[in-house]
């Protein structure tokens, strides 16, 4: 059958109707179908694509792995010709579900305080935020946007840069009381080096000395963390000295609760902050409302 003969959307909104109300029945009563109508169509679906979707064994309408994938991905699709659809009719207001991945410190210090403001521009948006300094996969995670902190591998994503933020090595006063603070970098080895349990750590914490020399401390102290927020915290708590990002820590420098280490020997290294998508095709309005609000909204350091 050629593809233009294919109605792949209507096919994959009864599948998808059959999957969220449990059953073929369901779906067909829902879609105002028969039945034997909603089960040939998904038959001829599989043999389409050459792959079970469904176990119709049990009772129950069960997934198969290759089911799953192709739910999710059709979920996106019908959100996006939906989307699409409701843009035409209406001047491309923003409207809909808004599925946003960050990583915890910029999702706790500037993505949730900005949310009332923009969900007050765009009534007619829902926001939902998953925060992890894990690196997800967007297509996988159903994400609209992410935020990315550090270097972009080269990918299918398309960035826009919300800034930079400067490297720093911080400890809390009462560390520095009880342990004394360092004065070159040599002084670290007999100080508590917090590091984190992400691969991209294991390059260590670069210094530059007054001759442009390049050196690498790699932390080896007695706690690891998988986020910066929950690494910020063990900091303030006097445990010991770690290298965060200016605009996480800014206000808790200013306001003394962290000082800043060995500021001479810092090579002044940033890490970049972007705010990433899906490229190609249609740009939802929600998402493209979404990336310029964050673009005109949010200030670094």
């Amino acid at each position: 059958m050629a593809r233009m003969d294919v109605n792949r959307s209507g096919e994959m909104e009864v599948f998808v109707r059959a999957v969220d109300l449990g059953g073929f029945s369901a779906a067909a009563r829902a879609l105002r179908m028969t039945p034997s109508a909603v089960s040939k169509l998904i038959a001829r679906l599989e043999a389409r694509l050459g792959a079970r979707l469904v176990n119709r064994s049990t009772r129950k309408l069960q997934l198969t792995p290759e089911g799953a994938a192709f739910y999710d991905r059709s979920l996106r699709i019908l959100a996006d010709l939906d989307e699409a659809e409701r843009s035409a009719a209406s001047g491309a207001a923003p409207r809909g579900r808004l599925r946003v991945n960050t990583n915890v410190p910029f999702g706790t210090h500037y993505l949730l305080p900005l949310l009332p403001g923009f969900l007050d521009r765009h009534p007619e948006v829902t926001v939902e935020v998953t925060s992890t300094d894990t690196v997800v996969d967007l297509l996988e995670d159903r994400a609209d946007v992410a935020i990315r902190v550090g270097p972009l591998k080269s990918s299918q994503l398309v960035a826009r840069k919300l800034g930079e933020s400067r490297m720093m090595l911080v400890a809390a006063p009462s560390y520095l009381e009880r342990r004394g603070a360092p004065r070159t970098p040599e002084d670290l080895a007999r100080h508590n080096l917090l590091g984190f349990s992400f691969a991209r750590q294991s390059n260590g914490w670069p210094f530059q000395d007054g001759n442009g020399h390049v050196s690498a401390v790699v932390p080896t102290g007695n706690a690891q963390v998988s986020d910066g927020e929950s690494m910020r915290l063990l900091v303030l708590t006097g445990l010991g000295i770690s290298r965060l990002s200016q605009f996480h820590i800014g206000p808790d420098v200013k306001a003394g609760r962290l000082v800043p280490v060995l500021e001479a020997y810092n090579p002044g290294d940033t890490e970049s902050i972007h705010a990433v998508y899906v490229g190609g095709g249609h740009l939802p309005a929600r998402v493209r409302a979404f990336l310029d609000y964050l673009v005109e909204n949010v200030r670094l350091d």
